[in-house]
């Protein structure tokens, strides 16, 4: 899974574009430019010629921090980090050393801002793509919750429409174009052309797949400067992104799930999560879930030495 090309954005205030441009440029030893555009773009060219940009975003509350005090501040402090397309194993370690220096240069986030992910989607077929869009369907509400999305944040990154699922899984999909079809029923008032057409504001984007960069969006998360929780967030697009592409089919039926971590954490080593090198992935993923996730009907240690006591009677017995 990890040799699928991605970008990633990242929403954050707390310093301006410029200062952030300062960062990155000492960072990657680069070349600064300044272009006069829509989105007042910043962009650092590094050593390798990849192009990292920092760009205006209206939605973002912009603030600063002034005496230890969170205070409304100019549109110079709202930032976009916008990467050039990366793979995990190349680049993960320079976005994680990247969102330190920006956090610790005084980037911050708050409620409006947010991370989204872009997967290279030339490998996606009409299979892959129903596949991708009933996973999301069905893990819904434990991926919402795991997340934490803040109620401010659900206009950009809706649920997925039941009424889309229920149609995708009831018709015969032999082709892309009938997903796209079905994709863009109900906004038969807005041109598929746009760029800010309103299907893009949910968690699995097409939009962009049908009408753009030919990518699949994930655009589920809260954005943070944490570097672990970036790269969490970037193995779970991946690891979804794959097992949309290698199942065979997939169902859309909603998880019901009385202990949420175990549920988390089950799925999350089916679809890839596997070993210690992910396993502060995985607490970052199921940490604001209910339960246990080491065991399915919770862990009761007075019963395990109860059980225990019994062993040692017996075992004295014989």
């Amino acid at each position: 899974m990890f040799n699928t090309k991605f970008g990633i954005e990242i929403e954050f205030t707390g310093i301006t574009r410029t200062k952030a441009i300062e960062v990155a440029n000492k960072y990657f030893h680069g070349n600064t430019e300044t272009r006069n555009t829509r989105y007042s773009t910043n962009q650092v060219i590094a050593p390798d010629n990849r192009i990292w940009k920092f760009v205006y975003d209206a939605s973002i509350t912009c603030q600063r921090k002034n005496h230890r005090q969170y205070t409304f501040a100019g549109r110079e402090y709202s930032v976009e980090l916008v990467s050039p397309i990366l793979t995990y194993r190349e680049d993960i370690k320079t976005v994680q050393e990247l969102v330190r220096r920006l956090r610790k240069a005084g980037g911050f986030v708050n409620k409006s801002c947010g991370i989204h992910i872009h997967l290279n989607g030339n490998d996606h077929s009409a299979r892959s793509i129903r596949n991708f869009v009933n996973i999301i369907a069905s893990k819904n509400d434990l991926l919402y919750k795991a997340l934490q999305i803040e109620p401010e944040r659900m206009r950009y990154c809706k649920k997925m429409d039941d009424y889309l699922v229920e149609k995708i899984n009831r018709s015969v999909i032999r082709n892309l174009s009938q997903i796209e079809t079905i994709w863009y029923e109900g906004y038969q008032h807005e041109s598929r052309s746009s760029h800010y057409h309103n299907s893009r504001y949910h968690f699995l984007n097409l939009h962009s797949f049908f009408h753009g960069s030919r990518t699949v969006e994930l655009r589920g998360f809260n954005s943070v400067l944490h570097a672990g929780k970036v790269r969490a967030y970037i193995v779970l697009a991946l690891a979804l992104n794959n097992q949309a592409l290698t199942q065979t089919s997939a169902s859309s039926r909603k998880v019901q799930a009385e202990n949420e971590k175990f549920a988390m954490r089950t799925f999350l080593n089916r679809i890839g999560f596997i070993g210690d090198e992910f396993k502060s992935c995985r607490e970052h993923l199921y940490l604001h879930l209910n339960g246990n996730a080491a065991w399915r009907f919770g862990y009761d240690r007075r019963k395990d030495n109860q059980n225990y006591a019994n062993q040692e009677r017996s075992e004295a017995n014989d």
